[in-house]
């Protein structure tokens, strides 16, 4: 049975998260609220604890999870090596939406890390993480709050949706602020190494480490979201990208095409009039930071509405667009159409 806590986002009810840390305390499973998705979460230093998020998500096991911390000093203990330019980007962007990969020290368990000798770790600046956290004593391992694969939760209905049931505890603080999950930065290598664009951009890093070489393809991911299909829903997704104008029109067409096979048609789209013919189209937003938001609920929601096929079309890779574009080519399994 799944125990769902509303807590506070700005002012926590500390009963409240003592009870869901005593859960983790105990082995147990809480899905808790970040600035950037829902977490599902366990003791990061019980391997046993850690063994139910893959099970209840039906994750596999060499994809590595984030180990979330409270206080800087925990950095330290499960990092054997700490780079000077970690240390400067953990003290200019955290608590926030950028996690850090390290060399690892013995005490994390290597369900973790998936076996690897590195260790991904964050310090989430949501309130209630932050206090979850600390009321638990220990690191909280924590991947997103959804099913393996699927589009990840921004607010807690989507996490009932998909774990009710699997998990001991759902706290339910409403939404998400950034809606994509974090920047994942390698600090193991040199140049240091963006493996996934989340929700710290690119940019930002860039004016503090001038080198940073480009994401790498591996067979042992360091990374959460670089080697299975994520963030997908149940209809085909293709992703039209170029410029506005000739998206909108390549999608229109892409509209009518599938519509004359008897598909039931949804389409993601960043024009308020759009003036297409789908079945379902779902407005996200004119901003990269708005999109950002609203990206993952608009493709759960077409679970909802029985469509065949959603045409999304691209924005622009600036700032956080980067990281919206990121998560709907792997949503799309990188079926992509390319107008100019």
């Amino acid at each position: 049975m799944t125990i769902i806590l509303k807590i506070r986002k700005t002012n926590p009810e500390i009963i409240l998260v003592k009870q869901a840390a005593e859960i983790i305390r105990k082995g147990g499973l809480v899905a808790f609220p970040t600035e950037t998705v829902y977490g599902l979460g366990a003791d990061a230093l019980n391997a046993k604890a850690v063994e139910k998020i893959f099970e209840a998500k039906g994750r596999p096991a060499d994809n590595p999870l984030i180990a979330h911390i409270a206080d800087m000093k925990d950095v330290y203990k499960l990092a054997s090596e700490v780079p000077k330019d970690a240390e400067l980007l953990m003290k200019e962007f955290w608590p926030g939406p950028l996690t850090i990969i390290l060399k690892k020290s013995k005490i994390v368990p290597d369900i973790v890390t998936a076996g690897l000798d590195t260790v991904a770790i964050r310090m989430p600046s949501h309130k209630v993480a932050l206090a979850l956290i600390k009321e638990a004593k220990t690191p909280i391992a924590a991947p997103s709050a959804n099913l393996s694969g699927k589009p990840s939760p921004t607010d807690a209905n989507q996490v009932i949706e998909d774990m009710l049931g699997r998990v001991d505890v759902i706290i339910d603080s409403g939404s998400c602020d950034i809606g994509v999950e974090s920047t994942v930065i390698d600090m193991t290598v040199k140049p240091a190494l963006i493996l996934r664009p989340g929700g710290l951009p690119k940019e930002k890093i860039e004016k503090f480490l001038k080198n940073i070489g480009k994401e790498e393809k591996s067979e042992k991911p360091k990374s959460p979201g670089m080697k299975y299909k994520h963030y997908a829903p149940n209809a085909e997704v293709i992703v039209v990208e170029g410029s506005k104008n000739k998206v909108m029109k390549k999608a229109k067409e892409l509209v009518e095409e599938y519509k004359s096979k008897e598909k039931k048609v949804g389409v993601i789209t960043t024009f308020k009039e759009h003036g297409y013919d789908a079945d379902v189209v779902k407005y996200v937003g004119n901003t990269e930071k708005e999109v950002a938001r609203k990206i993952f609920k608009a493709l759960r929601d077409f679970n909802k509405e029985d469509i065949h096929i959603i045409i999304a079309e691209g924005i622009e890779e600036k700032g956080i667009g980067e990281a919206v574009m990121n998560r709907l080519r792997k949503a799309a399994g990188y079926n992509i159409i390319e107008v100019k």
